[in-house]
């Protein structure tokens, strides 16, 4: 179990009842992640393929939440990003709050963050279509909500990963922008403020922020990329997890939690000490209200574009032919594996055997492994073999072809197969 966790599981009880009027989503980020790998939401039970020692390991929580969950959620999104990486230089866009608002954002979060995300996209479509400096009709982005600093404080901030250029009101030309600059970030902060300003208007809630804050400039920061790779690499991190990791926990003991940071422009690694309540309160001060999305995408790289990523990168190629290859055409090569569970005797790869039902937090999960339960391992398997290996068939995706029933149905369906699949009760069929 990890550093953060343990600390939930020991203080959590304490902490309630010292603060009992806590959000509601709060009491359900503590309490999964005092249940998270603690036995309570069953078990998993792996076989090694190699030596065949059988490992059981406790499931975890999969809220978002959790330090120690959605590392698969983690690869499996940085991946499909990073497949629709197109050949064009990019630009990451900061967008930050002033300090005089965040107590506002924090009090009616759910209408601050969506405020927060439209005014950033309708500065960043505003400005993409002016003619003076890209005059495209459809820009496109992604944008992810960071709520936290270094030191775990509350610091709301919007990051977008935009490609440099946009497409033309046809969609049928790519206009590139220049590759060190993209748009004015002056101009980009003043419509910022007032799209926000308006939102918070249409609210209801602009009476309760402090009206010098509309008179200040907004930071809002562009930094040239060659590519998004190193970009999604580092936001991707903290896709699926807050605020802080396991890695980060030095010490944790008398009541207190020392971990380290580094300061902005410094790769000096610094550490802090807080009491163990302090540390808790800020990370759930970054849990997010129920349902909110902290990854959008917009323009071109919405999935409801009509322009598929391959012509994008086609008409990328044709606008700097100079530049780029056909290859260019084809997504990265590079691709994103996660290590599965391995033996801890031999290194040899596990295989999902069964899986013991937990309580409602378990239950809600997708799992991957198999319930015995299931019409599949009920009434489809083979009867002469072992009770094992009945388990291990169609314990992964990968293995669903295994199943005798799956080789009929695609003889009916594709008749012209061989005879010599077997889909009989021959040992042969593996």
């Amino acid at each position: 179990m990890g550093a953060i966790n343990k600390i939930f599981q020991t203080h959590a009880s304490d902490y309630i009842r010292q603060f009992p009027n806590m959000p509601a989503n709060h009491r359900e980020v503590i309490e999964a992640m005092r249940q998270c790998r603690s036995g309570r939401l069953g078990q998993i039970v792996y076989r090694c393929r190699d030596c065949g020692q059988v490992h059981v390991f406790d499931r975890s929580c999969g809220n978002r939440h959790c330090p120690q969950c959605q590392q698969h959620k983690t690869n499996l999104w940085l991946q499909k990003q990073m497949d629709k990486q197109l050949p064009c230089p990019y630009f990451l866009i900061t967008w930050t709050l002033p300090e005089e608002i965040r107590a506002f954002c924090r009090a009616n979060q759910k209408p601050a963050y969506a405020a927060l995300f439209k005014a950033a996209a309708t500065a960043l479509k505003t400005l993409a279509q002016d003619k003076r400096f890209i005059g495209a009709s459809t820009p496109g982005f992604t944008a992810i909500l960071h709520t936290w600093g270094r030191m775990i404080q509350y610091h709301p901030h919007l990051h977008c990963i935009v490609p440099a250029g946009g497409l033309s009101k046809d969609k049928t030309a790519w206009l590139p922008s220049a590759n060190r600059f993209y748009l004015p970030v002056r101009a980009l902060s003043k419509i910022y403020r007032a799209v926000f300003k308006k939102e918070m208007a249409a609210q209801g809630l602009i009476a309760q922020i402090d009206p010098a804050v509309w008179t200040k400039p907004w930071n809002v920061h562009c930094q040239a990329l060659p590519e998004s790779q190193s970009a999604l690499k580092y936001l991707s991190r903290y896709v699926f997890r807050v605020a802080i990791t396991d890695a980060r926990i030095i010490e944790v003991a008398h009541g207190q939690v020392t971990f380290s940071y580094k300061k902005t422009g410094s790769n000096r690694l610094r550490r802090t000490t807080v009491t163990v309540f302090e540390f808790m309160r800020r990370f759930l001060q970054h849990v997010l209200p129920d349902g909110f999305m902290k990854v959008r995408h917009y323009g071109f790289l919405n999935a409801n574009c009509a322009v598929p990523i391959t012509r994008l990168r086609l008409l990328i190629i044709a606008a700097n032919s100079k530049r780029y290859h056909l290859d260019d055409l084809l997504p990265p090569r590079n691709k994103i594996t996660a290590p599965g569970p391995v033996c801890q005797t031999c290194q040899g790869p596990l295989i999902s055997t069964v899986s013991s039902p937990g309580n409602r937090y378990g239950r809600e999960r997708r799992q991957r492994s198999v319930n015995l339960k299931s019409p599949i391992n009920k009434n489809k398997v083979r009867p002469e073999l072992s009770k094992t290996r009945s388990k291990e068939i169609c314990a992964t995706p990968h293995e669903k072809w295994r199943n005798p029933q799956s080789l009929r149905n695609m003889k009916r369906l594709l008749p012209a197969l061989p005879d010599s699949i077997n889909t009989g009760s021959s040992p042969s069929v593996r």
